[in-house]
């Protein structure tokens, strides 16, 4: 199990990002969440099994009107207590 931080760029906020991927990490059992951020970009924080975060990335990158032109990421700590996926509101 891991945890990453994630940063995606491109065009990846008004097009239900943050929605498909609370979505799509809900159903592939990962905890986390995601918010838009005041530069245009969304970051994410996601925990599971790092086979089923490298499909999140993948199904994001495959879904209709999302176009990420780049994820940056960095490892963190476990959060052990962390039970589910939210969407949280932007941060500036």
């Amino acid at each position: 199990m891991i945890r990453k931080h994630l940063f995606f760029s491109g065009r990846v906020q008004g097009v239900g990002f943050r929605y498909q991927s609370a979505w799509m990490a809900r159903e592939l059992g990962l905890t986390g969440w995601v918010r838009n951020l005041s530069d245009g970009r969304v970051e994410m924080e996601v925990q599971g099994k790092e086979s089923l975060i490298t499909q999140l990335i993948l199904q994001l990158k495959n879904a209709p009107y999302i176009r990420i032109e780049r994820v940056e990421s960095s490892n963190l700590p476990l959060k052990m207590q962390e039970k589910s996926f939210s969407t949280r509101f932007t941060h500036n």
